[in-house]
């Protein structure tokens, strides 16, 4: 009969070899999501790198290098206006990156996923007047994530829409459509 505490270190040991290879999982997946910004964004790796050891999360990268060449800034000065506590909306104001310039155009019918709502003021509000859409955090996250994956996975936007909200990141999507 095993012994109480050999069973406790045989469950330890089984836990921590799961937790390794969960983590290595999440790192391989985020390394590809990686390449595939890099890719997107014409970037050298390396820049990536910068960008993910300033400790954003992983979801924002593409955010900075989008706004950056949006804004014709350094993609340094938005990670520290970030860093300092501004919002995305905020910097989305100051450099005047309108929601026309974030949307992604969807088919009249298709579904937006967790975006329904922002596609509904899209929908209702004449593209004349987009600019005066104002979007939250989440919702500029979103569409650059979303813009950047469909193009990188070949997809077309409404079926990366369709799965937003089925996985906490950008990162984790991003690893189940590559699977």
């Amino acid at each position: 009969m095993v012994s109480l505490s050999r069973a406790a270190v045989l469950l330890a040991t089984v836990v921590f070899a799961a937790t390794a290879l969960e983590a290595q999982d999440r790192g391989g997946a985020e390394r590809a999501y990686f390449r595939a910004v890099a890719s997107f964004f014409q970037v050298p790796r390396a820049e990536i790198a910068i960008l993910s050891n300033w400790e954003l999360p992983p979801d924002e990268i593409p955010v900075v290098l989008f706004m950056a060449r949006r804004a014709g800034v350094s993609a340094e000065a938005l990670v520290a206006l970030r860093k300092s506590g501004r919002s995305w909306t905020d910097l989305a104001e100051r450099y005047r990156i309108e929601a026309r310039a974030l949307h992604v155009p969807l088919p009249d019918r298709a579904s937006a996923g967790m975006l329904a709502q922002v596609y509904e003021r899209f929908r209702e509000t004449p593209v004349a007047e987009w600019s005066t859409i104002r979007l939250g955090g989440a919702d500029i996250v979103a569409l650059v994530n979303v813009r950047v994956l469909a193009q990188s996975l070949g997809m077309r936007p409404e079926e990366i829409m369709q799965r937003t909200g089925s996985t906490a990141t950008f990162v984790e999507l991003y690893a189940q459509l590559i699977r």
